[in-house]
């Protein structure tokens, strides 16, 4: 059996507001953390800062999940732990390409909006500087089969940064858990699930959590969502935030340096 009291729950969140909606649906009786991502920290920045914020907690899994995603169970999380103790896995999440219609992106790894990491055993294996190397793809070298994806994917993208923590701990010859999901609203072609390991519906994503309360179809479009699921019980509370105060002058700082020494390398 899995230590309930082992297993925590991170998101990077922008949207303050859709976050108080929607952690009210997260796993009960688990830890949650939260990164403030309102300084531009997000992707692969928020995947090193939490290595830099967590590494020293007791946590054996940790679930990441952002604030536009909504449980509808939120228990088959546990049973997805539990299968990933069994077999060994060491990340679950579902592909950034051919499975969601508008990502069309890289399927051997996944996206960030949700994906449960075995905590415990990255820890061990944790190398900044290595994992910040694996921003590459060599043809043929995973074995997944890809055959019956819904959507347009591409096996040599490497759109969004993070890519290379997924691909390096794919790379330390690691089972991986990779989830199904569907597209469930005929009049929202942007939400959608992701199942659990019965097939079911586990949870909504919504994207564009940035949105939420700035734009009114984006707005219209995640209270819609929001109105479909039953009212939870959980109260919002016992949050632990984290919050680099000083990223957003080092980025700007970075990017000025990286200005000038294209502009220089052009001259």
């Amino acid at each position: 059996m899995i230590d309930v009291s082992k297993i925590a729950i991170l998101s990077t969140v922008i949207n303050f507001e859709l976050y108080s909606k929607s952690a009210r649906y997260f796993p009960e009786n688990i830890q949650k953390y939260i990164i403030d991502g309102r300084n531009g920290m997000h992707g692969i920045d928020s995947l090193i800062y939490m290595m830099k914020k967590l590494k020293d907690k007791d946590i054996d899994w940790l679930i990441l999940a952002d604030e536009d995603v909504f449980f509808l169970d939120s228990n088959s999380v546990f049973e997805i732990i539990e299968e990933m103790k069994i077999n060994e896995f060491l990340f679950c999440g579902v592909r950034d390409g051919g499975v969601v219609s508008h990502r069309n992106y890289n399927p051997l790894v996944p996206n960030t909006f949700f994906s449960i990491l075995n905590f415990k055993e990255i820890k061990k294996i944790w190398n900044q500087k290595v994992m910040l190397l694996n921003q590459y793809l060599i043809k043929n070298e995973f074995e997944d089969d890809l055959k019956n994806l819904a959507f347009k994917f591409d096996t040599q993208s490497l759109f969004e940064p993070y890519y290379c923590f997924y691909l390096w701990l794919r790379r330390k010859n690691k089972n991986v858990l990779f989830l199904e999901a569907e597209m469930p609203f005929a009049n929202d072609t942007i939400s959608n699930s992701v199942l659990n390991l019965k097939g079911v519906p586990m949870l909504y994503h919504s994207w564009y959590a940035r949105s939420f309360g700035k734009n009114k179809i984006h707005t219209e479009r995640i209270e819609t969502i929001l109105n479909q699921i039953k009212t939870p019980s959980l109260e919002f509370k016992d949050v632990i935030i984290f919050k680099d105060d000083t990223f957003a002058l080092r980025s700007k700082i970075k990017k000025i340096i990286r200005r000038i020494k294209n502009k220089s390398q052009k001259n």
